[in-house]
């Protein structure tokens, strides 16, 4: 009998129940998947909202964000403000929200994000339509970041593709999005987004594409900077000015899509009527930016900052002395110019004649004999042991420990006064004075005044074979010019940051005497005589003028240096190789390049007469080295009853005058037989008669005097050996004046 318990099948064989179980099953699972993917996203928005409230909490304060840089930037500003050149990153001025034009805001937005104010950092919409444009062009055309997203980019991460930088990415730019306001998030975008050029933000771009402020940019101005963020070195104005205007259509289009501008009223703009700042290319003056920038780690160390650098650099000088090089420099050979005012602030530099084919800094680096212009510290030396301009010397052939030196010319002028043979440059004489002082007093006196390169003891060193460069022996004359003072060359007057604290500025150093007041005096009536009548007469600008004319053998080298005003110049010309340059002399292209940059440099200085009147002491001992340390007038000695004598007493010889058109003495005239040839281009010959000292000059103290004085022996000179005759009796040798100097 059968079981009535047992179910009975279906015609297809199935069991009913296992029928019916099968939807339960099903729907049991959905409802699992669903309960567990509503956890998972709450897990995954609870994950988020907790990684976004730490980011917020961990974010910078909104000044932070503000003065945050990516690279430091420096401004390097002439003396009138002036920008000179700007490295690495370039920020402008900060513009506030309030302040950016508002077509620069449409602009931005409509073409960058569309949907700012509608999303909270990151644009759901924005994504699919990206990937949507992806599928169907099979390529990514469509960026689906948003301002935020490129904001917290640009400020915090790296432009790398990977999915775990995309992930911080939109963290972060929700946490921005929580902290910060709408207005505040566009504010920092729009004064930090890159533009192109170095320019980053609204105002640097303004000004480097336009020349002008970023709160003053007109419609079309903005569309082109507003095109520029997609592709900066592509539609860069400077760069392919077609293609920015191209994109500054597409730009006006997207606000007419976007609703923020009218068709009318982007009909109206003339993109191609913008006009573009003009470029700035590389110039002399970066020789001078070269020469100051690495003086910053030591004037403000361990600052990475955003700062702006004042320097001394005049741009007209600068202007007039690039011109002066340019114009004046024989075909192919190099020039460098020097100029300092008379407290060292450097007021032009000039490394070469083109700073985009040769950054080489001859100002600066280079080291080159001087020839005849070191004769400046021969004759210091001579008038400081005790010769006068007026002084009687020999101009005839010599030989110094097997070493003849000559004149240019070939011909010697016989017995002249200390005067005219420096300014005629004569060779001989400045042998025998180089001689009688001794070489090492020559050197010590090249090192007193700033040399800082090797010097040579051998008798050849008087007529300057030892290698300078053109900044020091600038640094010498300008001593010369402040009395005898040690002037010292500097270009930064102050750094400050970009809001105006200061960070360093520029103190004067305290003045040490080099040589007393008359000596410089004196070494000034011989500069100012060489350019009157001597070789330096093409240096004349209408205004009295000292100076020196320099030219080594075959023509290598050619150098002027002098001052007038209150400014101190150097001009150098020859080849880099060194190779003779045809007709070059120091008193040729050199000293005409100096006199077209002095006539501008002192165009708006008083006249200045030199001040070479002044009384010699009556006595000649100089300071001592601690001396030189306080006050260099402030110096004693004992006389013969044992009293303590202040050592600027009592009345002296006086000093030489000036001469010259613009001097009071009456060597303002050639002397009456005319001179051949010489050294630098004018040369040998009969001497002008001597001036006399005044009738109420009294005598130099007594040889026991100061000998006691100075507690110093006489020592007897090198011999020098002229041809065939002994040597003529010098002014020293009358007044036993060879004491060793400091």
């Amino acid at each position: 009998m059968a079981r009535r318990d047992v179910p009975r099948r279906g015609q297809d064989g199935e069991d009913p129940a296992q029928r019916s179980r099968a939807p339960s099953t099903i729907g049991r699972w959905l409802r699992r998947l669903a309960v567990w993917g509503i956890g998972i996203v709450l897990l995954v928005a609870l994950g988020i909202t907790g990684a976004v409230l730490v980011t917020a909490r961990s974010l910078p304060s909104y000044d932070k964000l503000k003065s945050s840089q990516a690279g430091q930037m420096i401004v390097v500003r002439a003396n009138d403000g002036s920008e000179i050149v700007t490295l690495g990153p370039s920020y402008g001025k900060w513009i506030p929200y309030n302040r950016i034009p508002q077509p620069m805001k449409d602009a931005l937005v409509s073409v960058e994000d569309r949907r700012f104010r509608e999303h909270w950092g990151v644009d759901p919409v924005g994504i699919v339509r990206s990937v949507m444009v992806r599928a169907q062009s099979g390529r990514w055309r469509q960026g689906g970041s948003t301002i935020t997203q490129q904001l917290a980019r640009n400020i915090f991460l790296n432009n790398s593709r990977t999915f775990d930088r995309k992930i911080r990415e939109a963290i972060l730019s929700l946490a921005l999005e929580s902290k910060f306001s709408k207005d505040q998030i566009l504010e920092l975008y729009l004064n930090k987004v890159y533009f192109g050029g170095g320019a980053y933000g609204v105002d640097s771009a303004a000004r480097k594409f336009f020349g002008h402020s970023g709160e003053e940019l007109s419609l079309g101005e903005a569309a082109i900077i507003a095109g520029l963020v997609k592709a900066p070195s592509h539609y860069s104005p400077t760069a392919d000015a077609q293609a920015a205007v191209d994109r500054a259509k597409v730009v006006l289009e997207t606000m007419v899509d976007a609703g923020t501008l009218t068709p009318a009223q982007a009909a109206a703009v003339d993109l191609k009527a913008v006009h573009l700042a003009a470029e700035q290319g590389q110039n002399s003056a970066r020789y001078f930016t070269d020469w100051v920038l690495p003086q910053l780690d030591v004037l403000v160390p361990d600052n990475d900052q955003p700062i702006e650098v004042w320097t001394t650099l005049d741009p007209v000088a600068q202007r007039a002395a690039t011109d002066a090089i340019t114009t004046q420099v024989p075909k192919g050979a190099q020039g460098a110019l020097v100029s300092v005012d008379r407290d060292g602030a450097v007021l032009a530099m000039v490394g070469g004649t083109d700073y985009v084919t040769s950054n080489y800094n001859r100002a600066t680096n280079a080291v080159r004999q001087p020839g005849s212009a070191w004769k400046l510290f021969v004759y210091l030396a001579a008038l400081e042991r005790g010769y006068r301009p007026e002084d009687r010397v020999v101009d005839e052939p010599v030989t110094i420990d097997g070493w003849s030196p000559r004149n240019s010319g070939g011909s010697y002028a016989g017995q002249i006064d200390v005067r005219t043979a420096f300014a005629y440059s004569k060779n001989t004489v400045a042998a025998q004075l180089g001689n009688e002082v001794g070489f090492s007093a020559v050197a010590n006196m090249a090192r007193r005044f700033g040399i800082t390169t090797p010097i040579n003891t051998m008798p050849s060193m008087v007529l300057g074979t030892s290698d300078v460069r053109v900044i020091d022996m600038v640094r010498a004359f300008a001593s010369v010019d402040a009395k005898g003072r040690l002037v010292t060359p500097y270009g930064i007057r102050k750094v400050t940051t970009t809001d105006g604290e200061v960070l360093y500025s520029h103190r004067p150093d305290a003045q040490q005497q080099l040589v007393p007041d008359y000596v410089a005096a004196e070494i000034t009536d011989l500069l100012q005589t060489a350019v009157n009548i001597g070789t330096g007469r093409a240096a004349q600008i209408g205004r009295p003028v000292a100076g020196k004319t320099g030219t080594t053998s075959s023509n290598k080298d050619g150098w002027f240096l002098g001052f007038s005003s209150g400014v101190t110049t150097g001009v150098w010309m020859g080849r880099d190789d060194a190779h003779p340059v045809p007709g070059l002399q120091g008193g040729t292209a050199p000293a005409r390049a100096f006199a077209a940059y002095m006539r501008v440099a002192t165009a708006k200085r008083p006249v200045e007469q030199f001040d070479n009147q002044l009384k010699l002491p009556e006595w000649q001992l100089e300071p001592d080295d601690e001396a030189l340390l306080n006050n260099p007038n402030d110096y004693y000695y004992t006389d013969e009853n044992g009293n303590t004598v202040n050592g600027q007493q009592g009345d002296g010889l006086e000093g030489a005058q000036g001469n010259g058109p613009q001097g009071n003495g009456p060597q303002g005239r050639t002397p009456d037989d005319a001179i051949p040839v010489d050294q630098d281009g004018l040369g040998t010959g009969p001497a002008a008669p001597a001036r006399q000292a005044p009738r109420n000059a009294q005598p130099a103290a007594s040889d026991d005097l100061l000998d006691r004085a100075t507690g110093r022996t006489r020592q007897a000179p090198r011999p020098a050996q002229p041809a065939g005759k002994p040597p003529a009796k010098t002014p020293a040798d009358r007044r036993a004046q060879d004491w060793q100097g400091y």
